[in-house]
């Protein structure tokens, strides 16, 4: 007689893969080993589990990137990060180098400026 199958909630796995949840996490929310995992795949998905959780882990990659997105909106550094990631943004050292002169130069300046007002 056959030891009787793992039930595997479809709802649960889908839940588990879009969280991008390795086969080893997996196997261990389910309580059992990751050969199960792959078996149950193969009925259920006519796939492996490295393709399920690809196209299953899609939906969580929407979901974290809306998330990212919508803290951007309030959070300056998440704003930057992203217009790096995906808008090719950077900081340009070169610019701000040349920033730092120009303040040296006004600071002098104002240095300057205020030695010879007192010696007056």
């Amino acid at each position: 007689m056959a030891r009787p199958r793992i039930e595997i909630d479809k709802n649960q796995f889908e839940k588990l893969c879009s969280m991008q949840c390795t086969k080893e996490e997996v196997a261990s929310f389910f309580n059992c080993s990751e050969d199960t995992i792959d078996r149950w795949c193969k009925r259920t998905y006519k796939e492996s589990f490295a393709v399920v959780l690809i196209k299953k882990g899609a939906a969580g990659k929407i979901s974290l990137r809306r998330s990212q997105f919508q803290l951007a909106e309030k959070n300056a550094a998440m704003a930057i990060w992203l217009g790096k990631q995906y808008l090719g943004q950077r900081e340009d050292p070169t610019t701000a180098g040349a920033s730092l002169e120009k303040l040296n130069e006004l600071l002098n300046g104002l240095t300057y400026e205020a030695e010879r007002q007192r010696n007056q």
